[in-house]
């Protein structure tokens, strides 16, 4: 679903992603995580359509990026730590905003249907100004699936959450995944991101330095790999 090969991108002389190789298979769920700096967001943001590589080849479901940015966005949802919702409007009116935009046929049926799924449907009429930080991640979620996307990246999801709404969240992720959805996403939390993916990559000067089995595993390995791998 998602093949990068050979990815360069650069902000004037300070090169942040050398080469990069990054694949991904449909229904996947991939954590991507790494050190501050490590080119994680600029990444995402290369692949939600949003920057430009300097050299490379990035194709997601068929479609290359940048010539056919457009078909890809169509397959798309991203979802970062900002939840760039409209606060004056409703949840209910946010959604029904993006399903015109997406041109969804049954618009009102899915805008239902996805507040039931993120737990927004008795507030659904509440102004999104009103929400808590965890409220308005799970709406933003349910944005980004809206249009029944192929392909989700989430770049830091959990960022601002109390314990509580991060919990929330885990088990909407997996529902997410569940349902087939091929994810990405960046994190700081290497043992929460890893037991919800399927695989870890980790991210560091530039390239994925390493790649391990996500799910059950040893937080002790984990950390001590990580560590390895970013301060070598």
């Amino acid at each position: 679903m998602i093949e990068v090969r050979q990815l360069v991108k650069a902000f004037g002389p300070k090169v942040v992603l050398r080469g990069l190789n990054f694949n991904v298979g449909e229904g996947e769920f991939v954590a991507l995580l790494g050190p501050n700096g490590a080119g994680k967001t600029t990444f995402l943001r290369i692949l939600a359509t949003l920057s430009r590589p300097k050299m490379g080849k990035v194709v997601l479901g068929g479609w290359q990026l940048p010539s056919q940015a457009g078909a890809v966005r169509r397959i798309l949802g991203v979802v970062s730590h900002q939840p760039l919702l409209y606060g004056d409007l409703s949840a209910e009116e946010n959604l029904r905003f993006y399903a015109r935009m997406y041109g969804l046929e049954d618009g009102e049926a899915r805008i239902a249907e996805v507040l039931r799924l993120v737990g927004l449907h008795r507030r659904r009429r509440d102004l999104v100004r009103e929400f808590s930080r965890g409220m308005q991640q799970r709406l933003a979620i349910g944005r980004a699936i809206l249009h029944r996307p192929k392909v989700l990246l989430f770049d830091e999801p959990h960022t601002g959450l109390d314990q509580e709404a991060a919990g929330m969240l885990d088990g909407l992720l997996r529902e997410v995944a569940a349902e087939g959805r091929t994810v990405v996403m960046t994190s700081h939390d290497l043992l929460r991101a890893a037991r919800l993916a399927g695989r870890v990559d980790i991210l560091s000067k530039g390239v994925i330095a390493a790649s391990v089995p996500g799910g059950d595993v040893d937080p002790v390995e984990l950390s001590e790999l990580y560590r390895k791998v970013t301060h070598d």
